[in-house]
């Protein structure tokens, strides 16, 4: 605690000393939605409510500062053992937040739930991210370097994906069906941040004029003939036998199991994708 005496016989210079002694003490940023957050420079008590988030904070070295995560917050799994849960990204337990007496919690305006975060805010500062191509990941690793006292490490993540990323180079563009659930079969569109990965690893989303997450069809399947069909690990579990199923129905596209986490996980887990988009390409026979 910071004990002051401002002795001045101008009370409004006392004021302003005492504001600007409390903003260098702060850290600020505005984050995704347009909301400026301001938080203590001191350690900070974080919770997180979005899965892809709780693994950069680990991935940064906040193991002490963050107490609360969600059931979904399956990596690093020392933290989905050891950490207070507040309930799954749908369905989190205010009560729980509360108690936990956060002075920052994370949040996505897509994973979370808008009158959730909303009651939230009304007692502590929420970031919320709001992410659909690599730059807007860029962008919230930034920020929460900046929030969370790590920016040089942020700083490095970044450069490393970066590098990573621009070392990626394949002869041809092969145009991809993304599916992410079934019964009804459901994909991605064009504005979506797994789309702007699958750019990156070289494909051509082959809905790339629709938007969010459509239905499609298995005569719409047959009539696209993507190059290759993926099928992802979340938040539908594909396994081979669907892989099997859909093979007959597919005419020549190629179909792959893949790790729906380094498609869609915008945080640290992006270190990983160039080596598997590496990876995937070599599996193809195209």
């Amino acid at each position: 605690m910071l004990n002051l005496v401002v002795i001045t016989s101008t009370p409004g210079t006392a004021l302003n000393y005492l504001i600007c002694l409390f903003e260098m003490n702060m850290k600020q940023v505005q984050d995704q939605t347009g909301k400026l957050i301001s938080v203590p420079s001191a350690p900070l008590r974080i919770v997180s409510l979005v899965p892809s988030i709780t693994e950069l904070l680990a991935d940064l070295g906040l193991h002490q500062e963050v107490v609360g995560i969600t059931k979904f917050c399956v990596h690093p799994e020392k933290w989905f053992r050891s950490k207070t849960r507040i309930g799954g990204t749908k369905t989190i337990s205010i009560e729980k937040v509360n108690a936990l007496q956060p002075d920052l919690i994370f949040a996505n305006k897509e994973e979370n739930v808008k009158e959730q975060v909303e009651a939230l805010a009304q007692q502590w500062n929420v970031y919320t991210s709001d992410i659909s191509t690599i730059d807007d990941a860029y962008q919230m690793i930034t920020d929460v370097g900046v929030l969370t006292g790590t920016s040089a490490a942020a700083h490095e993540m970044i450069q490393t994906i970066q590098e990573g990323c621009n070392g990626l180079s394949f002869q041809k563009n092969l145009t991809v069906l993304y599916l992410i659930w079934q019964d009804p079969y459901m994909s991605i569109g064009g504005d979506t941040f797994i789309s702007n990965m699958l750019s990156a690893a070289g494909f051509s989303n082959v809905l790339q004029a629709k938007s969010r997450y459509p239905e499609v069809t298995v005569e719409e399947i047959q009539a696209l003939q993507p190059d290759v069909i993926f099928l992802s690990s979340e938040p539908y579990p594909f396994k081979q036998k669907h892989v099997e199923a859909l093979q007959k129905i597919a005419g020549k596209s190629q179909i792959l199991l893949v790790d729906g986490e380094i498609f869609s996980w915008y945080g640290s887990k992006m270190l990983k994708a160039p080596a598997y988009f590496r990876y995937l390409r070599q599996q193809l026979r195209l």
